[in-house]
């Protein structure tokens, strides 16, 4: 939501720059792709060489519209020693960091091993991100946590990064994409949810992804516009599906984070699924609860992009609906919808709900209180 001063109402407060946030969604980028090779043995950089990665289709390697470059990044989040947009560590500090007081800044690391129709080298690109996220980032600046990335589609090997992770502070969450070969809920995945519950993490569902179908229900779009806003529908897919497959039923304690495609539809979404549920219920006995209960008890919602309705009590009346307590507020810094923390809110949000949203909901899901 890229609402300047000028769009808010007369009586609104934006929040002051020196409100300590939580930004749920900063996107780190490698300075050149074989930056990774520090982390990788030497087999994988051969095979690099000589084969390439062979995405489940060709468009993972960058979006095709022209908006969408260079890198869907602003274009003053260049660093100045060079390289490209959430590359460096110093000016992501200078120019996002410290100006909005990010107290706790969680990585969602982009463009990595997920989507490789070779399994092995998808499950070696991922293990070599998250170490390098701990050497680039994590350990560099306490502020920030990395979130586990797996090879979304070998379900054994993502369980077993999961694993290996368990227990280092350097990481707060596991991460996917909302877009892959099959359905979230399909037993394929199951492996991953099971893993994160074992060792305490919640998994983020984010926004993009490629399992080789077209990214929507009928076929590709033309415009970016409608990508952008197709983000929305993919994670309805993968919700309606985590849950109707049982996933919340099998892993009570399991929690989930829908990461950058907004929450303006989660009560419709939960009525139609519930209306569906009264008939249907014999199809899925398998759930003991209404959808919408699973999705009130164990999903949450980073805000960016929040949908900005022309009455703000619109606004007000979804969030009610999914529970200040359920949003995390995002920036998606370097990308060109970046959220600038001041003007996301309106005026009337009490000062319980104000902390809440842009710092003590994320610090209790991770766990740092």
């Amino acid at each position: 939501m890229n609402v300047q001063l000028r769009d808010l109402p007369d009586q609104a407060s934006p929040v002051s720059v020196k409100t300590a946030i939580a930004d749920c969604d900063i996107h780190p980028a490698r300075k050149s792709p074989n930056e990774l090779y520090p982390y990788l043995a030497k087999r994988w950089h051969d095979h690099l060489e000589a084969y390439g990665r062979h995405p489940y289709q060709g468009m993972m390697e960058g979006p095709p519209y022209p908006k969408a470059q260079p890198n869907a990044s602003r274009r003053d989040a260049y660093p100045p020693e060079g390289g490209p947009q959430g590359s460096s560590l110093s000016f992501m500090q200078a120019q996002h960091l410290d100006p909005n007081n990010v107290a706790l800044g969680i990585l969602c690391p982009l463009n990595t091993g997920q989507g490789i129709r070779n399994h092995d080298l998808s499950a070696a690109i991922c293990s070599a991100i998250n170490d390098w996220q701990i050497d680039k980032w994590t350990s560099q600046d306490s502020r920030l946590k990395g979130s586990v990335v797996v090879a979304n589609e070998d379900g054994p090997a993502a369980a077993a990064e999961i694993r290996k992770r368990a227990g280092d502070k350097n990481f707060v969450q596991v991460l996917l994409l909302s877009r892959n070969t099959e359905p979230l809920g399909q037993r394929r995945y199951w492996p991953i949810y099971q893993a994160a519950e074992e060792v305490g993490l919640p998994v983020g569902v984010h926004a993009f992804g490629f399992g080789g179908n077209p990214i929507t229900a009928s076929g590709w779009p033309s415009y970016y516009i409608e990508e952008m806003v197709g983000h929305s529908q993919c994670q309805q897919t993968a919700l309606a599906s985590i849950v109707l497959e049982g996933v919340f039923e099998r892993h009570p304690k399991l929690k989930m984070v829908m990461i950058e495609a907004g929450f303006g539809w989660a009560p419709s979404l939960s009525w139609r699924l519930d209306k569906s549920f009264e008939r249907l219920h014999g199809e899925v006995q398998h759930l003991k609860r209404k959808p919408s209960e699973y999705i009130s008890d164990h999903i949450f919602w980073t805000t960016q992009p929040m949908e900005d309705p022309e009455r703000r009590d619109h606004l007000f009346e979804v969030i009610d609906w999914v529970g200040w307590n359920k949003l995390l507020f995002a920036t998606d810094y370097p990308h060109w919808d970046f959220d600038e923390p001041s003007r996301v809110l309106p005026a009337g949000v009490s000062d319980a709900n104000r902390e809440a949203f842009y710092l003590n909901n994320a610090r209790k899901l991770y766990g740092l209180i």
